[in-house]
This record gives structure tokens, sequence and C-alpha cells, in this order.
């Protein structure tokens, strides 16, 4: 690359929290890529695009900003508007248009089997309202989340886990980044959260380079190197 390499902000989504970028991280730090792992707070859409879009506002230079899962609905909505992203790459991600949420885009083709394995716990949040943190059921985790991950590891990510509010997943959109930024997809054919068929809908809509993958929907910490190497075509196209 020419010039700065750009800083690699990474956003996890639902059932995850930053440490599932690990193997990422090491491959684009070993190429100098500055990096930040996002801590998404999973609690509603609107609110987690904003505090990633203030992180992403207060790095200088250019940014590639990747989203995993629910963590791709957060990405198009906390990058519209923002100078300095130049690219966006979805990693078996939901890429909603405006007015569409996750849950709309997981029953909009057959073949997701999430919803037979969460764990709903009522809770009630600071302004008062009621909702649901979303968990996976631990075991069944490694069957529908990371099937291709060592059983030993995967036992570990479930038991750490960060739950979704289901407010989150069934918040609407708004206007999305992908329209107006070059995007990258990476499919995970084997997902068992957002069927490959709805993943290939979505990055035909936004006419987005797109790269299959055969991996879980936890294909970042399957398969890093696919991931890294993704993230580093987008960056070059984009320098």
């Amino acid at each position: 690359m020419s010039g700065q390499k750009p800083t690699v902000v990474l956003v996890h989504g639902a059932f995850a929290d930053s440490s599932s970028w690990n193997g990422v991280v090491e491959k684009l730090q070993s190429h100098d890529y500055p990096v930040v792992a996002a801590a998404n707070p999973l609690r509603g859409l609107t609110g987690d695009g904003e505090y990633i879009r203030q992180l992403v506002a207060s790095i200088e230079g250019p940014v590639v900003l990747v989203g995993h899962s629910y963590g791709g609905a957060v990405i198009s909505n906390a990058a519209k508007g923002l100078d300095n992203v130049k690219a966006l790459v979805f990693v078996a991600a939901f890429m909603p248009d405006e007015g569409e949420s996750a849950v709309d885009l997981a029953g909009k083709f057959p073949g997701s089997t999430l919803g037979e394995a969460l764990r709903p716990v009522p809770i009630t949040l600071p302004d008062g309202s009621r909702t649901a943190d979303l968990y996976i059921e631990q075991g069944k985790f490694h069957h529908q989340f990371a099937a291709d991950v060592p059983e030993e590891r995967v036992a570990v990510m479930a038991a750490t886990q960060r739950p979704v509010t289901n407010a989150a997943l069934t918040e609407a959109a708004s206007a999305p980044a992908w329209k107006e930024i070059p995007s990258w997809v990476l499919l995970a054919t084997e997902d068992l959260n957002i069927p490959l068929q709805t993943q290939t809908f979505m990055a035909e809509r936004a006419k987005a380079t797109a790269v299959a993958v055969t991996a879980s929907h936890a294909v970042g910490v399957s398969r890093p190197g696919d991931v890294a190497r993704l993230i580093n075509e987008a960056a070059e196209a984009t320098a």
C-alpha cells in the first residue's frame, strides 16, 4: 500500500465480544495495520451505532470499518456521513436497508435455526422500558454458532458470550452507509444464524465484492486468515 495504512475497526455482533476478533487482530497487526476491536454495547441499534460512530470519528486518518453478524447493521448505521470511513467489510453480517431489522432479514429466507437455540432473560433498561436479553443456550452454542471451532474453545465462548437485547434485533435500521461507501462481504456458507441465501441477497443488493468461505457463523474465529485477507483487499482497493 502507498501512504498511511488505515486503522481497522472491528465490531463484534451478538453472543460474542471483542476477543472473538483475536485471530484477525493478530493477522492484521503482523502486516502493520493499526487495529481497534470495539466493544459493541448490544443494547439497541441506534445507540450502538452512535457509540461506534463516535469511536470512529475520534480516529485520525482513514478507517476500514468491519462488522460481524449484528455488528454489520451497527457499522452501516455508524458510518453514515463519516468521511474517514473508506471501506465497509461485512463478515457473515447483516446489511439492512432503511426500515429493515436483523430479525426481518434473518427470516427472509429459510435456514436459520437461531430462534430455537435462544434463552431469553427478561430485563429492565435504564429508561425503565422492558425487553429481554437473548443468550444462546450453552449446550447448543457449538452447533448453532461455531461448529467448526474446537469444542474446548467453544465452551469458553459460550460461557463468556455477550447477550443482545431483543429490542436491538428488532429495531429498524436508518439509511445505510453501504449505499455510499464501497463494501466487501465475506459469506459463511455453513452459517446457521444468517442463512447463506440471506447473506448472498444482501451482498448482491449492495453491489458488494463478495467472497464465500466454508465456515460457520463464527468465521472470524475459525478462519481468521480469510477474514484478514478480505479486509486487506478492501484497504488496498480504497487506499
